[in-house]
C-alpha cells in the first residue's frame, strides 16, 4: 500500500495511527501541502478532492485484483477495521461503538474541518486574518469541542488512559492529532485535564509515538 500524506495534517496524522494499531507497513508518499503539492495534477489524478490522505492498496488486497484508492480519513480508518478486524478500533456492544464513533466524529466533523488548511488560507487572503486572528479562530473551535469531548469521558480525571474506558481507541486515534494542532495554534490545554492525561497515555504507545508529525520523513 502506498499512503499519500503530509506530515503535519491531523487527517494524515490519525490515518497513520490507525495504520501504525493494525500493523500494517505502508508506503509513505509525502504531499507537501505547504508547497502546493496537492494542487499537481498529478496527485489530483490520484485523489480528484486534492486532499490528503489517500491510500491506495496494493491490488492484492482487493477482492477484484485492481487497484483501488482510498481517500477521506473516517472512510479510510473504517475500511482499516473492517479489512483488518483485530486489533479491534471499536468496542462490541452496538451502544458503544456509537458512543465511540461520536467522540471521533466530534473532533473530525466539528473541530478539525474548520481549523485546516485551506480554511485559514481562506481567512488569510479573504479576510486579512494575521496569525493572531487565525490563533484565536482556531482556539475558539477546539475549546469548543474539547469542553464538549471532556464531559463526555466517563473515567476520573487521574484514571483516564483513553477516551472510552480502557479501549479500544478510536476515539484516540482522532483526539491525539487535535490535541497536536491545539498545541501549534497556542491553545492553553490545561482546563481538560481529562484530555491531556489520554494524550499523554497515547504518547508512550508504539503506535501513536511512530505516527506523530515530527517523526516523519517530510517533517521540516
Amino acid at each position: 500500500m502506498k499512503l499519500y500524506n503530509f506530515w503535519r495534517s491531523g487527517t494524515s496524522h490519525r490515518t497513520r495511527i490507525a495504520l501504525n494499531l493494525k500493523g500494517i507497513p505502508v508506503e509513505y508518499v509525502a504531499v507537501h501541502l505547504g508547497k502546493d503539492a496537492h494542487q499537481t495534477d498529478v496527485f489530483k489524478a490520484i485523489n480528484p478532492q486534492q486532499l490528503v490522505p489517500a491510500l491506495v492498496l496494493d491490488a492484492a488486497e482487493s477482492p477484484d485484483d485492481t487497484e483501488h484508492t482510498l481517500i477521506q480519513s473516517p472512510a479510510i480508518i473504517e475500511w482499516l477495521e473492517e479489512a483488518y478486524p483485530t486489533p479491534a478500533l471499536l468496542p462490541a456492544d452496538l451502544i458503544a461503538r456509537t458512543q465511540v464513533r461520536a467522540m471521533a466524529a466530534l473532533v473530525g466533523c466539528d473541530v478539525h474541518p474548520i481549523n485546516n488548511k485551506r480554511i485559514l488560507d481562506y481567512l488569510r487572503k479573504q479576510f486579512g486574518a494575521d496569525e493572531a486572528a487565525i490563533n484565536a479562530w482556531c482556539g475558539t473551535w477546539i475549546s469548543a469541542g474539547f469542553d464538549a469531548l471532556e464531559a463526555l469521558i466517563a473515567q476520573p480525571a487521574g484514571e483516564v488512559r483513553h477516551c472510552f474506558g480502557n479501549g479500544p481507541p478510536l476515539a484516540d486515534v482522532s483526539l491525539t492529532p487535535q490535541v497536536e494542532s491545539a498545541r501549534r495554534f497556542k491553545v492553553d490545554l490545561t482546563r481538560w485535564p481529562k484530555i491531556m492525561a489520554i494524550d499523554a497515555h497515547c504518547a508512550t504507545l508504539p503506535a501513536f509515538a511512530n505516527a506523530a508529525p515530527a517523526r516523519q520523513p517530510d517533517a521540516a
